[in-house]
């Protein structure tokens, strides 16, 4: 399976059961649906930057030679399209449901304004994600590296 395709399906399924929570616990504590929408998005965050920064960490071990890692913007841009677009189709099939409360929103609203959202929700934290992790991964490295006098090259000789 493609690295976006994973991406796109595992977190366009956490959205649909975010957005399923959500909307059973706005039934039994509507007056806190501020506080449950922010969770819900804290939640949804954690888990895109933490698969970022996991991204990140990994593709600066797998590229060291180089000094540049691949580029990751593509690849999360496919993920959040597809999981923008699949979370809108599927809370809308779940909308029609009985006993689903998802919004009311119609098929047009679903896979254009909503998966927009989703969109951005996902590509922006997890290129940000991207960059802390190999951020992370180049102190890691240079912390290692800083052993003792050997490790820099006397003043004044050519390298």
């Amino acid at each position: 399976m493609n690295a976006w395709v994973l991406r796109s399906v595992v977190l366009g399924a956490l959205v649909v059961a975010l957005r399923a929570v959500l909307g059973f616990a706005m039934v039994y504590w509507p007056t806190h649906g501020a506080q449950m929408r922010m969770l819900c998005i804290v939640a949804l965050l954690a888990a895109i930057v933490s698969w970022g920064v996991r991204d990140g960490l990994r593709d600066h071990a797998a590229s060291t030679g180089s000094g540049r890692g691949t580029d990751m913007t593509l690849l999360w841009l496919k993920a959040g399209a597809a999981a923008g677009i699949g979370s809108g189709l599927v809370a809308w099939v779940l909308d029609r449901l009985p006993r689903f409360d998802l919004g009311d929103k119609g098929l047009l609203f679903e896979v254009t304004a909503s998966a927009s959202f989703i969109v951005l929700l996902v590509f922006v934290p997890a290129l940000i994600g991207v960059g802390i992790g190999r951020r992370l991964a180049e102190r890691r490295g240079r912390r290692g590296n800083s052993g003792g006098p050997a490790a820099f090259p006397a003043a004044g000789t050519a390298t």
